[in-house]
């Protein structure tokens, strides 16, 4: 059982320091008690007492990562039920599932499109990011040729999928140092399973469709000394599927229920041939609350939708999503490009920005830093205002850039025009359209002579 607030409290520092984002120690060792702050936080905090409150300060589901490098994932450490309370931490992980009798073209097709998949979307990239392989022959040999073929086509993390400890076995020496997800350990293979993911200090996923023995499977390994579980309460049922894992996560997060403390792989690739309900499915389980999603293919139109409402979800609520402050080349401008700004608030700079591209007209877009906050907000927020438009026309060096001296701004802060004049009297500044979708008309007739 974790602490409570008070018993954290006594072991803290108490210095009061606020470094931690709290007003003092006592409201951070509640919100470590509620498992809503990480005690990294506290720069004081001495390793004895750390190790002591490792547990009291631990997401009640844990972190679990797959794969090695840059490409590697980690699933888990949430806190809350929804998004709102606090924020999700990461993000829901789609894979796609390859199976060993498949022919060695479709193979290749399902691998080709998983590293195709890849998308820039507010400064994020999104991506497919596992590849779920499954010995669908029984033959162990030939899922290790499956796994070495796979590996040489991609640099993804891997689930391997047999429950065969014999397959599972030649699957992990074929995938070497990858850490790839071992799946699955059920009641008829658990000890064979997990004595083989403790050899390798691999991940392990436990599957069973009664959630009663899906528990008790789950303690029995960590009996075994194993930490980094995935569960699959595999109903293979919509309908079920939905109330497992919401039962899963309230169970973990409400209860404190350790057995179900680590995220889940949900396959809706195995509950429907239909690819439209399938993917629908999909956008369910990541919403609630699928930390894997295994499809049968990775096509775009439905990849990008489900990667996007995934970013969705895990964007913090609290903070606005923003991008860098600076300009950013939008075409192939030249030193007789126009120059716009507007704020850094992701939303705002990719409208304008595509509108831009829209144009055919290259231009310099300067991004000033304004919180993440847009055009209106940040303006009435006093961050969007002609000193910090002029010091970051100064510094940015567009100056070296380009001839002429005319600095387009947003229509809706027409009225800081004067005093910008005044901050940059080396500028002209020209008001620009109110609306983003103006902008391609605008600029088509702009002029910098």
């Amino acid at each position: 059982m974790g602490l409570s607030g008070l018993d954290i409290f006594k072991k803290l520092p108490k210095t009061n320091c606020k470094e931690c984002n709290f007003p003092t120690c006592l409201a951070f060792a509640m919100k470590l008690a509620q498992g809503q702050a990480n005690l990294d936080d506290c720069p004081y905090v001495s390793d004895e007492v750390r190790a002591e409150l490792s547990e009291a300060s631990a997401p009640p589901i844990r972190g679990v990562t797959v794969g090695t490098g840059d490409q590697a994932f980690k699933v888990g450490e949430e806190l809350v039920l929804f998004r709102h309370e606090k924020t999700f931490f990461n993000p829901t992980v789609f894979g796609v599932l390859i199976s060993d009798d498949m022919p060695q073209d479709q193979v290749e097709k399902l691998v080709k499109q998983a590293e195709e998949c890849e998308h820039e979307r507010v400064g994020v990239i999104l991506k497919v990011g596992v590849l779920a392989l499954k010995c669908a022959s029984g033959d162990a040999s030939k899922f290790a040729s499956l796994v070495e073929k796979v590996k040489g086509l991609s640099a993804k993390p891997l689930i391997l999928m047999s429950e065969d400890p014999a397959v599972l076995k030649a699957g992990a020496e074929a995938a070497g140092d990858v850490n790839p997800l071992l799946y699955a350990a059920t009641e008829a293979n658990i000890e064979a399973v997990g004595e083989l993911a403790k050899e390798k200090g691999l991940p392990l996923a436990v599957k069973d469709a009664d959630l009663g023995k899906l528990a008790e499977l789950s303690e029995k390994l960590t009996g075994m000394g194993l930490k980094d579980m995935v569960l699959d309460p595999a109903p293979r049922s919509p309908k079920d599927s939905f109330t497992d894992l919401v039962a899963i996560r309230r169970a973990a997060l409400k209860d404190k229920f350790k057995p179900f403390g680590f995220p889940v792989i949900t396959f809706p690739c195995e509950e429907t041939d239909d690819e439209l309900y399938e993917t629908v499915l999909a956008a369910l389980y990541t919403c609630k609350y699928g930390g894997i999603v295994i499809l049968s293919h990775a096509e775009q139109w439905r990849m990008y939708p489900l990667l996007v409402l995934a970013l969705n979800i895990y964007t913090d609520p609290q903070r606005p999503m923003a991008v860098d402050s600076k300009f950013y080349e939008i075409g192939a401008p030249d030193e007789n490009s126009p120059v716009l700004v507007t704020s850094n608030f992701s939303l705002t700079y990719f409208i304008v920005s595509g509108e831009i591209e829209g144009s055919k007209v290259p231009a310099w877009l300067g991004v000033v830093d304004t919180d993440g906050q847009s055009v209106l907000t940040a303006w009435a927020a006093g961050k969007f205002v002609p000193e910090a438009i002029a010091k970051f026309i100064n510094t940015s060096g567009i100056a070296d850039k380009v001839k002429h001296r005319k600095l387009i701004i947003p229509g809706y802060v027409a009225q800081i025009s004067g005093e910008l004049d005044e901050e940059l009297p080396d500028w002209e500044i020209v008001i620009g359209t109110r609306e983003a979708a103006d902008l391609p008309a605008f600029l088509r007739q702009f002029s910098t002579s």
